[in-house]
């Protein structure tokens, strides 16, 4: 059972000590509530994107070709690299986003042979309606840290996030 005025974290780590007291458990305190944190943001910002009848992966698609500034397009190749996803996966989110009508492919201007992702004018409408419900919800979810706490910690998570990437 979880002691009183801690949290999941302090009793994993606590059965850890007393499993393993030739360990150091410490690094469980941080990793662990990090985990869990990314966790809890995660199902507080993926209904945002479902009320727009977006997945987290159309929503990062979506934004990557929004935020890439007029005309709203991308190579497939450079937008499966700010997604995180291999090209096939990219296909496959861009057939579905076609089909609603949300992006199109064309080909380039420069290169027949490249393809090219472009936001269809209600693609770019449900991006910006999705993108400002998204940073509503983030600015409610860094509220609840405070102001100074969220000051502290971005560059500390920017160092950490730079070395992991490294």
């Amino acid at each position: 059972m979880t002691p009183p005025h801690s949290d999941h974290v302090d009793w994993i780590s606590e059965q850890w000590r007393r499993e393993r007291p030739d360990l150091d458990t410490s690094p469980v305190e941080v990793i662990g509530r990090l985990h869990r944190l990314a966790l809890a943001l995660t199902a507080e910002i993926v209904p945002v994107y479902a009320e727009f009848g977006l997945s987290e992966p159309e929503f990062d698609l979506l934004a990557s070709l929004r935020r890439s500034g007029a005309p709203y397009e991308l190579p497939a190749g450079e937008l499966s690299d700010y997604t995180m996803v291999t090209t096939g996966g990219l296909s496959k989110r861009v057939d579905r986003l076609e089909a609603r009508g949300l992006v199109e492919r064309i080909e380039s201007e420069d290169d027949r042979r490249r393809r090219m992702i472009r936001l269809t004018p209600d693609g770019i409408a449900l991006i910006d309606a999705a993108f400002t419900a998204h940073m509503a919800n983030e600015h409610r979810l860094i509220q609840q840290l405070g102001a100074a706490d969220a000051t502290t910690l971005e560059p500390i998570l920017r160092r950490w996030l730079a070395l992991l990437s490294s």
